[in-house]
């Protein structure tokens, strides 16, 4: 092989495991499978047959197309094997790896491979799992700063062991592959300078596909962290409607105690209907059938309040949104503003209008009453900082979970009433 040849093969053998690193990461099915935690046996081989099947390809072109010798990187794959799945696993790779090679005469690439999947494996167990993924073959740029560090406190540098021993199992391969010609495949060339790239590619290919992946696992584990966050914000947001909602119940059953003890009494079942609905554990999305009942038991408390001539209730729910998953405890935050601040300063009472329609793949609901509205706004839309605590909660829910997908708007016309209209995508339970 001439030094040419051999500089462009160092080149494109980085080429591909960069190339096929990034393939395999775009699969769903290999993320998972390489990023967790634990893994089924059957797991752990669909694991290794995401690697090898495009690689033990790659082994076969080498053998048979002459001077392809980059697409042939099984050496680095055994030692990713060992690094990330353990040195059982390595070694069945690394024989199964061998198999073209041995097809074809090199009979010493299925005990080397074998060997190689097990020295890989026990440095995985030796190696702490972070300090695999942070692996790179430019430990320190400054020799200098490497060796004063580890004057003053001895240690193992696991990374420098690391790179240590896969270039001496590649040195290994050179050696075995001149003391049995044709028996074993290894990059040679008498350029002593061109040996040294040659040794020291294997660390770098083995680098780059651990690069392409870590990468890959902190933007995975940036997200959870980012929906666990949401997630975190959203259950403080549901806990703040809770006591808010329990205060304003209280209060109304205790104006009844005395003047009307059986309604009060009636009030408190409802109230216990609801208090058991919100210890139950759910989800963060419910059905806008079940979100309903659980406004009905909030409005009948409300209606025995104030009393059936003065709080009317009206529906137009479109049948077709009542399987519509939508955020839980919607809707009693926003009836509760129709009522508290619309209906209640009224003398007349009025009526709370509650609609729901599917417009495509997007749902709309709104909450309306004919009270007196909101003072000092002539129509338009409501400020994001002149809502109460339940409309504010609302829409932080709201945005938390669809972020510029929703709509959230309030129209007041003081003197004949509130609209409220909230709008998002229809996420229905099977998923349409």
């Amino acid at each position: 092989m001439t030094n040419t040849l051999l500089l462009i093969t160092l080149l494109v053998k980085l080429g591909v495991a960069a190339a096929v690193a990034s393939a395999l990461a775009r699969a769903r099915t290999f993320q998972k499978l390489l990023f967790a935690d634990r893994r089924s046996p059957g797991q752990t081989a669909a694991l290794l047959a995401f690697f090898l099947v495009p690689l033990t390809l790659g082994v076969w072109v080498r053998t048979t197309v002459p001077n392809f010798l980059a697409a042939d990187i099984s050496f680095e794959t055994v030692i990713l094997l060992g690094l990330l799945i353990g040195p059982g696993w390595a070694m069945l790779g690394g024989m199964i790896l061998a198999g073209p090679a041995v097809y074809h005469h090199e009979y010493m690439a299925l005990p080397f491979y074998a060997a190689l999947g097990l020295a890989a494996g026990v440095l995985g167990w030796i190696v702490e799992r972070e300090e695999v993924w942070e692996f790179t073959p430019f430990i320190d740029l400054s020799l200098y700063r490497w060796v004063r560090r580890n004057l003053r406190k001895p240690r193992i540098d696991r990374q420098f062991l690391m790179l240590f021993i896969i270039v001496v199992m590649e040195m290994a391969r050179e050696w075995i592959a001149r003391m049995y010609p044709n028996r074993l495949f290894a990059l040679y060339t008498p350029s002593w300078g061109l040996r040294v790239l040659v040794w020291l590619s294997a660390p770098v290919t083995v680098g780059i596909a651990l690069k392409v992946w870590n990468a890959l696992r902190l933007e995975l584990k940036l997200e959870e962290q980012k929906r666990l966050l949401l997630e975190a914000r959203l259950d403080a947001l549901q806990r703040q409607i809770n006591p808010h909602f329990l205060f304003n119940t209280l209060n109304s059953i205790a104006s009844l105690v005395r003047s009307k003890p059986e309604l009060a009494r009636e009030m408190t079942v409802k109230l216990a209907n609801i208090l058991r609905a919100l210890l139950r554990e759910h989800d963060s999305h419910v059905p806008l059938s079940q979100e309903l009942k659980f406004t009905d038991d909030y409005l009948d408390i409300e209606v025995v309040r104030f009393g059936a001539d003065k709080l009317r209730v009206e529906k137009e729910i479109d049948p077709r949104t009542l399987s519509v998953m939508v955020p839980s405890i919607l809707l009693q935050p926003l009836i509760e503003n129709s009522i508290k601040h619309g209906l209640e300063p009224r003398i007349a009472g009025g009526t709370v209008t509650l609609r729901s329609k599917l417009q495509g793949n997007r749902v709309l609901i709104e909450v309306a009453d004919d009270g007196v509205g909101i003072q000092g706004r002539q129509g338009g839309a409501l400020p994001r900082t002149g809502a109460g605590i339940g409309m504010k909660n609302v829409r932080e829910r709201l945005e938390v979970l669809y972020g510029r997908d929703a709509r959230f708007t309030v129209v007041s016309n003081p003197g004949r009433g509130t609209l409220v209209s909230i709008e998002f995508p229809a996420n229905l339970p099977n998923g349409n």
